[in-house]
């Protein structure tokens, strides 16, 4: 065999990744040639094509979230081709176009510890990477209608604000719903919700997002740099009931308004922690005082993902990407997410 042959047969055993070690932030991002994983009975090979990032990437990055103490493959969110599939395999074929599912053992049902022990891109290795091999039930089958950049969107950020809407508590036709920020998951739960019949509040900063969330179907929109009570003027535009619902993204500097702008009886979804560092202080009587509800939501199962899946392709809503970087800029993907510019999704294109 001549040098050149060698070097392509060589290249043939190896994919190319990104590798990130928790806790040494951007410049622990390194791109990286790793074997190429064998092929279980059970197992699906999947060529991915796009990678979405979330905050929790950051977290990572940042050595904010979870704990490993090697070196893993990041992000949770993409989407790909089928390319191989073992010979056990019944749910999929060689040219499915699939998402993977954010804890490959929750299948179904309540959370346990099992089922949230291994998260794609923390505790485990995630898909930033040419190929990524995962047992089949990790896999679910793409909305017909999208792309896979808009495909890569689902895992985390549509799934979660799809369990906030949906499974954490019951809503119905009319109801309403509180998103603060205009990131990756309050523009995914903005469309679904808009979808489902729900009437939609949203914050920002910024002027020029929230034109957009407006024509995106907002019913509401408040800038919390000028009205920095924004729980107050979420109550004047429900005529002092309060909304139904709240997506709590911010955390500790956040979750007290949060509560504040709930009606009696309502329930805040807790699914981040974009703000503050502190210990959450609030007042319990906020709660009890008026039958309010929080729901921490963890992502969601793979039933959750499909469930969201057949919803997006019935409804044929289309997510909205902010920006697309390709492979070999994933590093300038992650530093642009950190700047909180985007509206809508980052992602990175493979």
């Amino acid at each position: 065999m001549d040098g050149q042959t060698q070097s392509r047969a060589n290249a043939a055993e190896t994919v190319q990744s990104y590798s990130i070690r928790r806790g040494a932030g951007l410049d622990g991002l390194e791109r990286i040639a790793r074997p190429r994983t064998a092929l279980g009975p059970r197992d699906v090979r999947v060529r991915m094509r796009a990678v979405a990032l979330n905050y929790r990437d950051l977290m990572v990055a940042r050595g904010d979230s979870g704990a490993f103490d090697r070196a893993i493959v990041p992000a949770s969110d993409g989407a790909g081709e089928v390319i191989e599939i073992g010979a056990d395999v019944d749910r999929f074929q060689v040219g499915d176009r699939v998402t993977g599912s954010f804890f490959p053992d929750w299948i179904d049902g309540a959370p346990t510890a099992q089922t949230l022990a291994r998260g794609l891109g923390g505790s485990v290795d995630g898909v930033l990477a040419e190929e990524v091999v995962l047992d089949e039930n990790a896999w679910v089958a793409m909305p017909a209608h999208l792309d896979f950049i808009e495909a890569a969107t689902l895992p985390c950020a549509a799934v979660t604000a799809w369990n906030a809407l949906f499974q954490a508590a019951p809503s119905n036709a009319g109801d309403s719903v509180l998103l603060l920020g205009t990131g990756g998951l309050s523009i995914w739960a903005l469309q679904l919700a808009k979808a489902a019949g729900l009437r939609v509040l949203i914050t920002s900063s910024d002027d020029r997002k929230l034109e957009r969330a407006r024509a995106l179907g907002a019913d509401g929109t408040i800038n919390y740099r000028r009205t920095p009570e924004w729980d107050a003027e979420a109550l004047r535009l429900t005529d002092g009931r309060g909304v139904d619902r709240v997506l709590e993204v911010g955390g500790p500097d956040t979750l007290s308004r949060s509560i504040a702008a709930a009606r009696m009886g309502g329930t805040i979804a807790i699914i981040g922690r974009l703000t503050g560092t502190s210990n959450v202080a609030f007042d319990p009587v906020a709660l009890f005082s008026g039958a309010k509800h929080l729901a921490g939501v963890m992502v969601g199962s793979r039933a959750m993902a499909e469930d969201l899946a057949r919803f997006v392709e019935a409804h044929r809503i289309k997510p909205v990407i902010d920006t697309v970087f390709d492979f070999a800029h994933a590093r300038e993907a992650y530093a642009y997410l950190e700047t909180a510019q985007h509206f809508g999704k980052v992602v990175i294109e493979i």
